[in-house]
Protein backbone atom coordinates (compact mmCIF):
# COMPACT_ATOMS: atom_id res chain seq x y z
CA UNK A 1 0.00 0.00 0.00
CA UNK A 2 2.93 2.33 0.64
CA UNK A 3 4.04 2.17 -3.01
CA UNK A 4 0.44 2.60 -4.15
CA UNK A 5 0.23 5.86 -2.19
CA UNK A 6 3.59 7.03 -3.60
CA UNK A 7 2.33 6.45 -7.16
CA UNK A 8 -0.93 8.22 -6.28
CA UNK A 9 0.91 11.23 -4.79
CA UNK A 10 3.09 11.44 -7.90
CA UNK A 11 0.05 11.54 -10.16
CA UNK A 12 -1.82 13.94 -7.87
CA UNK A 13 1.13 16.33 -8.03
CA UNK A 14 0.97 16.13 -11.80
CA UNK A 15 -2.78 16.83 -11.75
CA UNK A 16 -2.66 19.79 -9.38
CA UNK A 17 0.31 21.36 -11.16
CA UNK A 18 -1.51 21.16 -14.48
CA UNK A 19 -4.10 23.66 -15.73
CA UNK A 20 -6.23 20.70 -16.87
CA UNK A 21 -7.47 20.05 -13.33
CA UNK A 22 -8.52 23.66 -12.77
CA UNK A 23 -10.14 24.01 -16.18
CA UNK A 24 -12.04 20.72 -15.84
CA UNK A 25 -13.14 21.51 -12.28
CA UNK A 26 -14.31 24.99 -13.28
CA UNK A 27 -16.30 23.65 -16.23
CA UNK A 28 -17.79 20.92 -14.02
CA UNK A 29 -18.88 23.43 -11.36
CA UNK A 30 -20.31 25.91 -13.87
CA UNK A 31 -22.43 23.27 -15.63
CA UNK A 32 -23.54 21.62 -12.37
CA UNK A 33 -24.37 24.95 -10.70
CA UNK A 34 -26.38 26.09 -13.72
CA UNK A 35 -28.44 22.89 -13.67
CA UNK A 36 -28.82 22.91 -9.87
CA UNK A 37 -30.12 26.47 -9.64
CA UNK A 38 -32.50 25.89 -12.54
CA UNK A 39 -33.95 22.86 -10.74
CA UNK A 40 -34.12 24.84 -7.48
CA UNK A 41 -35.84 27.72 -9.26
CA UNK A 42 -38.43 25.33 -10.71
CA UNK A 43 -39.02 23.83 -7.24
CA UNK A 44 -39.46 27.32 -5.75
CA UNK A 45 -41.98 28.18 -8.46
CA UNK A 46 -43.90 24.95 -7.83
CA UNK A 47 -43.90 25.60 -4.07
CA UNK A 48 -45.17 29.14 -4.54
CA UNK A 49 -47.87 27.94 -6.93
CA UNK A 50 -48.95 25.22 -4.50
CA UNK A 51 -49.30 27.77 -1.70
CA UNK A 52 -51.21 30.20 -3.93
CA UNK A 53 -53.66 27.57 -5.13
CA UNK A 54 -53.73 25.83 -1.76
CA UNK A 55 -53.49 22.52 -3.59
CA UNK A 56 -55.03 19.80 -1.46
CA UNK A 57 -52.78 16.84 -0.86
CA UNK A 58 -49.99 18.23 -3.00
CA UNK A 59 -46.74 17.18 -1.36
CA UNK A 60 -43.56 18.71 -2.76
CA UNK A 61 -40.56 16.66 -1.69
CA UNK A 62 -37.22 18.50 -1.71
CA UNK A 63 -35.26 15.27 -2.14
CA UNK A 64 -37.33 14.00 -5.06
CA UNK A 65 -37.60 17.32 -6.87
CA UNK A 66 -34.14 18.82 -6.25
CA UNK A 67 -31.59 16.39 -4.78
CA UNK A 68 -32.31 13.40 -7.04
CA UNK A 69 -32.33 15.28 -10.39
CA UNK A 70 -29.26 17.30 -9.32
CA UNK A 71 -27.25 14.15 -8.57
CA UNK A 72 -28.49 12.53 -11.79
CA UNK A 73 -27.25 15.59 -13.67
CA UNK A 74 -23.95 15.37 -11.83
CA UNK A 75 -23.50 11.76 -12.96
CA UNK A 76 -24.08 12.82 -16.59
CA UNK A 77 -21.48 15.59 -16.29
CA UNK A 78 -19.00 13.13 -14.74
CA UNK A 79 -19.61 10.78 -17.67
CA UNK A 80 -18.25 13.54 -19.94
CA UNK A 81 -15.57 14.91 -17.60
CA UNK A 82 -13.88 11.76 -16.26
CA UNK A 83 -12.44 10.65 -19.65
CA UNK A 84 -10.42 13.90 -19.63
CA UNK A 85 -9.09 13.09 -16.15
CA UNK A 86 -8.13 9.48 -16.86
CA UNK A 87 -6.88 9.79 -20.44
CA UNK A 88 -3.30 10.56 -19.41
CA UNK A 89 -2.95 7.77 -16.82
CA UNK A 90 -0.89 5.37 -18.95
CA UNK A 91 -1.13 7.01 -22.39
CA UNK A 92 1.02 9.90 -21.17
CA UNK A 93 3.55 7.50 -19.62
CA UNK A 94 3.87 5.71 -22.97
CA UNK A 95 4.15 8.94 -24.94
CA UNK A 96 6.82 10.36 -22.59
CA UNK A 97 8.75 7.06 -22.74
CA UNK A 98 8.55 6.65 -18.95
CA UNK A 99 6.30 3.59 -19.13
CA UNK A 100 9.15 1.09 -19.52
CA UNK A 101 11.01 2.77 -16.68
CA UNK A 102 7.93 2.48 -14.50
CA UNK A 103 7.56 -1.22 -15.30
CA UNK A 104 11.24 -1.88 -14.54
CA UNK A 105 11.00 -0.23 -11.12
CA UNK A 106 10.70 -2.45 -8.01
CA UNK A 107 6.96 -1.83 -7.81
CA UNK A 108 4.25 -4.42 -8.39
CA UNK A 109 2.09 -3.75 -11.42
CA UNK A 110 -1.07 -3.90 -9.30
CA UNK A 111 0.37 -1.14 -7.07
CA UNK A 112 0.96 1.06 -10.11
CA UNK A 113 -2.60 0.50 -11.35
CA UNK A 114 -4.15 1.04 -7.91
CA UNK A 115 -2.04 4.16 -7.39
CA UNK A 116 -3.25 5.71 -10.63
CA UNK A 117 -6.84 4.69 -9.88
CA UNK A 118 -6.58 6.22 -6.39
CA UNK A 119 -5.16 9.48 -7.78
CA UNK A 120 -8.00 9.85 -10.30
CA UNK A 121 -10.60 9.01 -7.65
CA UNK A 122 -9.20 11.64 -5.29
CA UNK A 123 -9.40 14.24 -8.06
CA UNK A 124 -13.02 13.27 -8.80
CA UNK A 125 -13.87 13.20 -5.07
CA UNK A 126 -12.45 16.73 -4.66
CA UNK A 127 -14.67 17.94 -7.51
CA UNK A 128 -17.74 16.28 -5.99
CA UNK A 129 -16.86 17.66 -2.55
CA UNK A 130 -16.63 21.22 -3.90
CA UNK A 131 -20.00 20.80 -5.62
CA UNK A 132 -21.60 19.72 -2.34
CA UNK A 133 -22.01 23.41 -1.46
CA UNK A 134 -25.41 22.91 -3.10
CA UNK A 135 -26.44 20.50 -0.33
CA UNK A 136 -25.44 23.00 2.33
CA UNK A 137 -27.50 25.59 0.48
CA UNK A 138 -30.52 23.27 0.58
CA UNK A 139 -30.17 22.66 4.32
CA UNK A 140 -30.12 26.41 4.87
CA UNK A 141 -33.31 26.91 2.85
CA UNK A 142 -35.25 23.77 3.68
CA UNK A 143 -35.20 20.39 5.36
CA UNK A 144 -34.11 17.67 2.93
CA UNK A 145 -33.83 14.14 4.30
CA UNK A 146 -30.11 13.56 5.07
CA UNK A 147 -30.25 9.78 4.43
CA UNK A 148 -30.99 9.90 0.68
CA UNK A 149 -28.48 12.76 0.30
CA UNK A 150 -25.67 10.65 1.82
CA UNK A 151 -26.55 7.48 -0.11
CA UNK A 152 -27.04 9.53 -3.28
CA UNK A 153 -23.51 10.91 -3.07
CA UNK A 154 -22.21 7.41 -2.30
CA UNK A 155 -23.93 6.10 -5.45
CA UNK A 156 -22.49 8.92 -7.58
CA UNK A 157 -19.01 8.22 -6.19
CA UNK A 158 -19.31 4.50 -6.95
CA UNK A 159 -20.52 5.25 -10.47
CA UNK A 160 -17.59 7.65 -10.89
CA UNK A 161 -15.32 4.80 -9.77
CA UNK A 162 -16.67 2.70 -12.65
CA UNK A 163 -15.97 5.49 -15.15
CA UNK A 164 -12.47 5.96 -13.72
CA UNK A 165 -11.66 2.24 -13.89
CA UNK A 166 -12.82 2.14 -17.53
CA UNK A 167 -10.65 5.21 -18.20
CA UNK A 168 -7.59 3.58 -16.61
CA UNK A 169 -8.14 0.48 -18.74
CA UNK A 170 -8.66 2.52 -21.93
CA UNK A 171 -5.49 4.50 -21.22
CA UNK A 172 -3.51 1.26 -20.99
CA UNK A 173 -4.54 0.35 -24.55
CA UNK A 174 -2.97 3.31 -26.34
CA UNK A 175 -0.35 6.04 -26.17
CA UNK A 176 -2.81 8.60 -27.56
CA UNK A 177 -4.69 10.55 -24.88
CA UNK A 178 -7.53 11.56 -27.23
CA UNK A 179 -8.10 7.95 -28.27
CA UNK A 180 -8.12 6.91 -24.59
CA UNK A 181 -10.69 9.61 -23.76
CA UNK A 182 -12.96 8.63 -26.68
CA UNK A 183 -12.78 4.94 -25.75
CA UNK A 184 -13.63 5.76 -22.14
CA UNK A 185 -16.57 7.96 -23.07
CA UNK A 186 -17.87 5.50 -25.68
CA UNK A 187 -17.84 2.44 -23.41
CA UNK A 188 -19.19 4.36 -20.39
CA UNK A 189 -22.02 5.76 -22.51
CA UNK A 190 -22.78 2.27 -23.82
CA UNK A 191 -23.06 0.94 -20.26
CA UNK A 192 -25.31 3.91 -19.50
CA UNK A 193 -27.81 3.30 -22.34
CA UNK A 194 -27.69 -0.50 -22.47
CA UNK A 195 -30.73 -0.72 -20.21
CA UNK A 196 -32.84 1.23 -22.71
CA UNK A 197 -33.34 -1.92 -24.75
CA UNK A 198 -34.64 -3.90 -21.77
CA UNK A 199 -38.32 -3.35 -22.56
CA UNK A 200 -37.92 -4.29 -26.22
CA UNK A 201 -35.99 -7.47 -25.35
CA UNK A 202 -37.47 -10.63 -23.88
CA UNK A 203 -38.04 -11.02 -20.16
CA UNK A 204 -34.74 -12.80 -19.41
CA UNK A 205 -32.64 -10.72 -21.81
CA UNK A 206 -34.35 -7.57 -20.57
CA UNK A 207 -33.47 -8.37 -16.96
CA UNK A 208 -29.85 -8.96 -17.93
CA UNK A 209 -29.66 -5.68 -19.85
CA UNK A 210 -31.28 -3.81 -16.99
CA UNK A 211 -28.82 -5.29 -14.50
CA UNK A 212 -25.87 -4.36 -16.73
CA UNK A 213 -27.05 -0.76 -17.02
CA UNK A 214 -24.79 1.39 -14.87
CA UNK A 215 -27.44 4.04 -14.27
CA UNK A 216 -30.19 1.69 -13.06
CA UNK A 217 -28.12 0.84 -9.98
CA UNK A 218 -27.86 4.53 -9.09
CA UNK A 219 -31.62 5.01 -8.74
CA UNK A 220 -31.91 3.10 -5.46
CA UNK A 221 -29.01 5.04 -3.93
CA UNK A 222 -30.79 8.29 -4.81
CA UNK A 223 -33.89 7.08 -2.98
CA UNK A 224 -31.92 6.31 0.18
CA UNK A 225 -31.61 2.55 -0.37
CA UNK A 226 -28.27 0.72 -0.20
CA UNK A 227 -28.83 -2.64 -1.88
CA UNK A 228 -26.15 -5.33 -1.71
CA UNK A 229 -26.68 -6.19 -5.39
CA UNK A 230 -25.90 -2.58 -6.37
CA UNK A 231 -22.73 -2.52 -4.25
CA UNK A 232 -21.63 -5.86 -5.75
CA UNK A 233 -22.30 -4.56 -9.27
CA UNK A 234 -20.26 -1.37 -8.86
CA UNK A 235 -17.35 -3.01 -7.02
CA UNK A 236 -17.26 -5.92 -9.49
CA UNK A 237 -17.30 -3.47 -12.41
CA UNK A 238 -14.34 -1.56 -10.95
CA UNK A 239 -12.31 -4.67 -10.11
CA UNK A 240 -12.95 -6.27 -13.52
CA UNK A 241 -11.89 -3.13 -15.39
CA UNK A 242 -8.71 -2.88 -13.32
CA UNK A 243 -8.08 -6.59 -13.89
CA UNK A 244 -8.31 -6.06 -17.67
CA UNK A 245 -5.90 -3.14 -17.32
CA UNK A 246 -3.48 -5.41 -15.43
CA UNK A 247 -3.68 -8.04 -18.19
CA UNK A 248 -2.98 -5.47 -20.92
CA UNK A 249 0.00 -3.95 -19.11
CA UNK A 250 1.37 -7.35 -18.14
CA UNK A 251 1.34 -8.39 -21.80
CA UNK A 252 3.13 -5.13 -22.72
CA UNK A 253 5.87 -5.96 -20.22
CA UNK A 254 7.13 -8.78 -22.42
CA UNK A 255 6.94 -7.02 -25.79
Amino acid sequence: MRMTWIIAKRDLGSFFNSPIFYVVTTVFLIIYSFMFFNILNFFSFQSFQARQLQAMGMNLNLNEMVVEPSLQNMSVILLMIIPIITMRSFADEKKMKTFRLLLSSPVHLREIILGKFLACMIVVAVMILISSYSVGFLFLLGEPEPGPVVTGYLGVLLMAGCFVSVGIFASSLTDNQIVAAVLTFGFSLFMWVIGWGAQAAGSTTGQVLQYLSIVDHLDRFLKGLVDTSDLVYYLSFILFSLFLCHRVLDSNRWR
